[in-house]
């Protein structure tokens, strides 16, 4: 062992130049060490199998059990590590794995176990079937993708030991594989109890892998992709297989609200999990756009509100970028749960795949599977507003310096023949030309962007108040029509508010005096009956004349 050879060597290095030569060289050919003296992954493993035989007890190896190497580390000090899988009468443990720590001698310093269980089985004959395994792991894939169809299906049992949870039990490893409506892989693993058929423990099996995308309008940003062998797809497994495709330019064939076919999208796929350049020459920079711009949304929904993805079921959405020729639009549809961006023209708008715009069609989806706000009138303004709100809201919380929060919609798509810096303007609407500030009997004859003007006015005042003031760099000055001051209350509670109106109080007919008493509804449960914030949504409302 290395150990010995390093003693030996030691004790020769004073009996001449010829025996110190003859040393070295033995040691430079030796496996079980380097040139440095440093122990090889060969003789880390032999070393480390003695410790075995003189550390069984503590490690928890007993008779039945058998262990494999997995992993050799060796420092440059040539301290040792070496990582062992366990089986138990031949049965893979789940949780039997453990590392042996040892000197750069050779010697045993300590060993880490993942779990502390003793492994003792009366037998390791299952009472559930291994086809009856493969059904349930089928069922629990199936369950886990919830409205998809799947097809090719297969599913292959393994009997382990599972010291992982609780006792060690005999279980069924199942690993339930199959493809999307889309051809994409679709994985889950499933853990049975192989006495009774209860389920255990199941989860994703598809690798997630963590790449990063430049893009057009937020810099360089994280994504979570999905690896499917040495290919990485712009898949987000974390977050409901949201995932984003190339619309390759084509369009959807409608009529009125009927689409007879809908143009196709090609997932988009990377080689190294870097995607993008920043620029438009690189179709992939406008997808690192539309997926961040998912995820954040993602995100804020499930963490500041509770709600898990834009159905509240978990499911994600898709994405279509590059949609049509020089199409000035981005739109949210209901029938296919996804999104879908043109690239602008370049004169009025670039790629409209900024983070506000992606905030703000995909609460379209969330407002669908709420209220349902009927897209006409003043229940459209109140559509298209909550929709303002919650794209602003995604902003702040993203907190990116390439796309710092705003009360600004569309600013970043904005070009300079569109004459005006941003889309619409919270703070005072009236500053795009056509959106009302306030409300009067006329509102509901304006088209569903500019009748948001008046609800988009009280969430500014809800959350910064009235008069002029710099918030992030940007210069606002919000009056209001009935020459009152108003404090605001911060993003913060306006989103909580707002969400719990949509999803509590408002539904398909909800109109402006109807949003009011939502509000107020919302903010009594959460703060409270003549609370400062129940009466600052009464002052925001009044100061955009709803009462």
């Amino acid at each position: 062992m290395s150990r010995t050879r390093h003693i030996r060597g030691t004790r020769l290095a004073t009996a001449g130049i010829a025996a110190t030569a003859a040393t070295l060289l033995a040691a430079a050919l030796s496996p079980a060490a380097h040139a440095d003296g440093r122990p090889t992954r060969a003789g880390a493993i032999e070393n480390a199998a003695t410790a075995l035989l003189d550390h069984a007890a503590s490690i928890g190896i007993t008779a039945g059990q058998g262990t494999a190497v997995r992993d050799v580390i060796v420092d440059k000090d040539g301290t040792q590590h070496v990582r062992y899988d366990r089986t138990y009468k031949q049965l893979p443990v789940l949780g039997g794995d453990f590392v042996v720590h040892l000197a750069p001698n050779g010697s045993y310093r300590s060993a880490d176990r993942a779990v502390r269980n003793r492994i003792s089985l009366a037998n390791v004959t299952p009472s559930l079937s291994a086809p009856k395994a493969a059904d349930l792991a089928v069922n629990a894939l199936r369950a886990a993708n919830l409205g998809e169809t799947l097809h090719r299906i297969t599913a292959k049992p393994q009997l382990v030991v599972d010291a992982l949870h609780g006792a060690p039990k005999l279980a069924w490893r199942t690993n339930a594989v199959a493809q999307d409506s889309l051809g994409n892989p679709v994985a889950r693993t499933v853990l049975t109890d192989a006495r009774t058929g209860t389920q255990i423990d199941a989860w994703d099996s598809i690798e997630t892998a963590t790449g990063d995308g430049q893009s057009l309008y937020s810099g360089t940003v994280p994504l979570e992709t999905t690896q499917s062998g040495s290919t990485y797809q712009l898949k987000d497994p974390t977050r409901g297989n949201t995932y984003t495709g190339d619309a390759a330019n084509k369009t959807d064939t409608c009529f009125g609200s009927v689409c007879l076919s809908r143009a196709p999208s090609t997932l988009f796929t990377d080689s190294d999990n870097h995607w993008g350049s920043g620029t438009t020459a690189d179709r992939s920079s406008a997808a690192v756009d539309a997926q961040y711009g998912t995820n954040m949304t993602w995100d804020y929904y499930k963490n500041v509100h509770g709600r898990n993805g834009i159905g509240g079921d978990g499911k994600g959405s898709y994405n279509r970028v590059h949609y049509g020729n020089n199409y000035n639009n981005a739109f949210w549809d209901d029938n296919c749960f996804c999104m879908t961006y043109g690239d602008g023209d370049g004169t009025t708008f670039g790629p409209l795949v900024a983070l506000d715009v992606a905030g703000h069609e995909m609460s379209h989806g969330v407002t669908s599977k709420t209220a349902a706000l009927t897209y006409s009138g003043e229940s459209g303004g109140l559509n298209e507003a909550t929709s303002d709100i919650f794209g602003t809201l995604v902003e702040w919380y993203a907190n990116n310096p390439s796309d710092p929060g705003d009360y600004l919609i569309g600013e970043k798509i904005v070009r300079s023949g569109f004459g005006k810096s941003a889309l619409r303007y919270m703070d005072k609407p009236s500053k795009d030309g056509n959106s009302a500030d306030c409300w009067s009997s006329s509102v509901g004859n304006l088209d569903v962007h500019y009748s948001s003007g008046v609800a988009n006015h009280f969430a500014y005042l809800l959350a910064e108040g009235s008069g002029a003031k710099t918030i992030n760099g940007v210069g606002y000055d919000s009056p209001t029509c009935n020459g009152s001051t108003v404090t605001g209350i911060g993003r913060d509670k306006l989103g909580q508010i707002w969400y719990r109106a949509l999803t509590v109080y408002m539904t398909s007919s909800t109109k402006y005096a109807g949003a009011r008493t939502a509000t107020l509804s919302a903010a009594k449960d959460l703060y409270g009956a003549g609370s400062t914030e129940y009466n600052a949504v009464a002052a925001a409302w009044s100061a955009v004349n709803v009462s």
